[in-house]
């Protein structure tokens, strides 16, 4: 072993231990200058001999001994002939210049971002900010910036997005290799649990103001949303008295509406079998709540009635477009709270539907039906990004105001009624 081997092994010595990683960590933080210092907290007698080679005496029983890595430069230099840099590589390996490591880092995650930032809906759309500052907030860049293969997933569910927003509201449903297959080339690149499926349904779910999916079925019907088929047997819609014409569904449909039974209509349906739908008005409601008591109070003498089960699926809209081309006009009623009234708005603008018993007075009516309502209920209290309700812009103030969401169950006999006229 040669004497600059021999000085090297003395330093793996366990009383240099300590005062070599902490000289590691600060070379590899400040991007291996040596214009800063080091030490040892409670250094044993060994270590204490140690940095007394180093720096001078010093009395037992100091709690920290401080050196400066140009002293403990100097000192390696003269016993080795190696720099400090280069004694800490040869017993533990190359430094890390963390600073570079970070610029790096934040140049590679600023790209990440860009093409999403340059979207148009980054001015636009407030959902699709908040999507973005979330993505960044919680590390998802910058671990797309760390991966080649996802570094450019970002850019590819702005697309994603933007063709959604911009699509018309009257624009045949997409399926979703359909999609992926538009926007990618690739029709799976949009399936669960790939990435870019991720990052657009958290999107979605922001824009829909609904948590983001986490099961197979909230997957599909946050899709379905959109109008994105992922699945048309999971797309529906339930109705009750709603004869139509044609083989297999229509009949269906017309024995259902003999007995006064609800019946569910899957997409798969809709697009298998032709119908026609010949009723001069066509009633919508939010909630299964109201449709079960029409079913339960009035049987066969209700008249068509037909549930959205939450959002407007891509059921839905198949059938009321069907219903409208038969010329039957639609009435629209809804849940009293931000996403109810942005979906009744939605299906008025689409269809041209008469929105039913959703305004001001009767939002005021079903609240003065909830009573006083318990300290810390929180379920009705109104929650999201506040709409505007154009047909009726007190609505939207009287919500504000009042601050409680009014659900169809508690208006359900002022619908029950109408239906009875």
């Amino acid at each position: 072993m040669t004497v600059t081997a021999r000085a090297v092994e003395r330093y793996r010595g366990p009383e240099y231990r300590r005062l070599l990683q902490a000289a590691r960590r600060r070379l590899e933080s400040n991007g291996g200058s040596l214009d800063a210092s080091v030490g040892v907290y409670k250094p044993d007698e060994a270590e204490r001999k140690a940095l007394i080679g180093i720096i001078g005496y010093r009395e037992p029983g100091v709690k920290r001994i401080g050196v400066t890595l140009r002293e403990l430069d100097a000192v390696v230099r003269a016993g080795t002939n190696l720099g400090l840099v280069d004694l800490l590589e040869t017993l533990g390996g190359p430094l890390r210049n963390r600073p570079r490591e970070a610029a790096r880092a934040l140049a590679a995650r600023d790209e990440v971002l860009r093409p999403a930032k340059e979207s148009p809906l980054y001015e636009s759309a407030e959902w699709y900010r908040g999507w973005l500052d979330g993505v960044s907030r919680d590390g998802t860049v910058s671990r797309l910036a760390g991966r080649p293969r996802t570094a450019g997933a970002l850019a590819r569910a702005a697309r994603v997005l933007e063709f959604l927003e911009a699509r018309p509201e009257d624009d045949p449903e997409i399926t979703l290799a359909g999609l992926a297959t538009k926007i990618t080339g690739h029709p799976k690149a949009l399936d669960h649990p790939a990435t870019l499926s991720t990052l657009v349904l958290r999107a979605l779910a922001i824009r829909a103001g609904v948590p983001a999916p986490s099961t197979a079925e909230e997957r599909r019907d946050l899709w379905d949303c959109y109008e994105v088929v992922a699945d048309d047997l999971a797309s529906r819609i339930l109705v009750l008295n709603l004869p139509a014409e044609g083989e297999g569904l229509g009949e269906w449909l017309t024995g259902a509406a003999r007995f006064g039974t609800p019946f569910q209509v899957t997409l798969h349906q809709l697009t298998t079998f032709s119908i026609a739908l010949r009723a001069p008005v066509v009633h919508v409601c939010e909630n299964p709540a109201v449709l079960r008591r029409a079913a339960a109070e009035l049987g066969p003498e209700c008249p068509p009635l037909v549930c959205t089960e939450g959002r407007p699926s891509t059921a839905f809209h198949r059938l009321a477009a069907t219903a409208v081309r038969g010329g039957a006009r639609l009435r629209y009623h809804g849940d009293f709270d931000w996403p109810g009234v942005d979906m009744a708005g939605a299906v008025a603008r689409r269809y041209g539907a008469e929105l039913w018993r959703m305004t001001a007075a009767d939002y005021l009516a079903g609240l003065a039906n909830l009573g006083d309502l318990p300290e810390g209920d929180e379920h009705l209290r109104l929650a999201g990004r506040p709409v505007p309700t154009p047909w009726d812009p007190a609505l939207a103030d009287a919500m504000g105001e009042r601050g409680t969401a009014v659900y169809e169950e508690a208006v359900a006999g002022s619908l029950l009624a109408d239906l009875r006229g």
